[in-house]
C-alpha cells in the first residue's frame, strides 16, 4: 500500500494513514458551486475503472485513518476520461461538509467498484425513455444522457428535475443545453430530449412535486404526451426517497414492472446516492 502521504497535495492535510489497495487515490481538476446546498466536481479517472453510464460508486477523502465512504453517482458518461459528480452539501455531514471545500489538486478516494441499478440494460427497449430526478437525483441522467447507446435504444428522452429553489435547476438545464454541442452525441440528441423542471418551494414557472404533476395529468398536457403506458415508456427514478416510493406506487399502478440486469423490464430505481 502507498502512504495517503504521498499522494496528497497541498490542499489536503497530508496525513500518514495507508491507502486501501482496493481504494484509488485520484486528484480533483475541477470544482463549481452551484447555490450553497449544491455544486459539481471533476476527478481524474483510473485507467482501470470500467463502468455503465448511470452507475455509481463510493467516495471518500483521505482525512481519517478511517476515511467516511458515500455513494456518488458518476455524471459522466463511461466514454469521459474524467469522473463528474454532482453533491449537496451537508454541513454537519462526515463526508460532504469536508467534501464542500476541496479544491483542484486536491485528493479524492474511490473504491474501485462501480455498481447501481439506473442502467440502460436492466430495461427492454421502448419508444421514450423518462428519468424522474429530484436534487442531485439528476447526476446519473447527467451519464446517461451522454452515453450514445441511449439513443440507440430510445426514440425520445424526457428529463424531470424538480428542486426546491429555482438556482438548484441550474445543473440540469447546462446539461441538457450543451448536448447539441457534444462533438459525440450532439446530432443524435437533436431534437430528441426534452426537460421538465418544477420548483417545490420558490416560485417559478411550473411548481409542484413531480408526482403530483404526472397524477394530475399536466405533466403529460404540458408535453403534449399521452398518458404513461408500459408499452410506449420506460421509466428510471432517482431522487428523495420520498419521491422514489411516490413514484414507483405511481408507475406500478399504471402496469410497470420493475427490471434488472437479470431480468430487464420497464422501470428501475436507484436509493444508494448522496442527496
Amino acid at each position: 500500500m502507498t502512504s495517503a502521504a504521498a499522494l496528497t497535495p497541498a490542499g489536503n492535510t497530508p496525513l500518514a494513514f495507508p491507502i486501501p489497495a482496493n481504494v484509488y487515490a485520484e486528484k480533483v481538476v475541477w470544482v463549481k458551486h452551484y447555490t450553497d446546498r449544491l455544486f459539481a466536481f471533476r476527478i481524474t479517472r483510473p485507467q482501470t475503472l470500467r463502468f455503465r453510464s448511470g452507475e455509481f460508486v463510493m467516495i471518500g477523502l483521505p482525512n481519517a485513518e478511517k476515511p467516511v465512504f458515500r455513494a456518488y453517482s458518476i455524471a459522466s458518461p463511461n466514454w469521459d476520461e474524467e469522473l463528474e459528480f454532482f453533491s449537496i452539501k451537508v454541513p454537519d455531514g462526515p463526508l460532504t461538509s469536508h467534501l464542500q471545500k476541496i479544491q483542484p489538486g486536491d485528493t479524492v478516494l474511490m473504491r474501485q467498484k462501480a455498481t447501481g441499478t439506473l442502467v440502460l440494460d436492466a430495461l427492454t427497449p421502448a419508444k421514450r425513455l423518462i428519468m424522474i430526478s429530484t436534487g442531485t437525483g439528476i447526476a446519473p441522467f447527467a451519464s446517461l444522457l451522454r452515453d450514445p447507446d441511449t439513443y440507440e435504444k430510445f426514440e425520445e428522452v424526457i428529463l424531470t428535475h424538480t428542486c426546491r429553489d429555482i438556482a438548484e435547476l441550474t445543473f440540469g438545464k447546462e446539461l441538457v443545453g450543451a448536448l447539441a454541442d457534444d462533438p459525440l452525441i450532439g446530432e443524435l440528441t437533436h431534437g430528441r430530449v426534452r426537460l421538465y423542471n418544477s420548483t417545490t418551494r420558490e416560485t417559478s414557472e411550473r411548481m409542484g412535486r413531480i408526482t403530483a404533476l404526472i397524477g394530475s395529468g399536466q405533466f403529460q398536457s404540458d408535453l403534449d404526451i399521452e398518458k404513461l403506458s408500459p408499452e410506449t415508456d420506460r421509466v428510471m427514478i432517482c431522487g428523495s426517497m420520498a419521491m422514489l416510493k411516490d413514484v414507483k406506487e405511481l408507475v406500478e399502478h399504471a402496469g410497470f414492472e420493475e427490471g434488472s440486469l437479470s431480468q430487464p423490464a420497464s422501470f428501475v430505481v436507484e436509493r444508494a446516492f448522496v442527496g
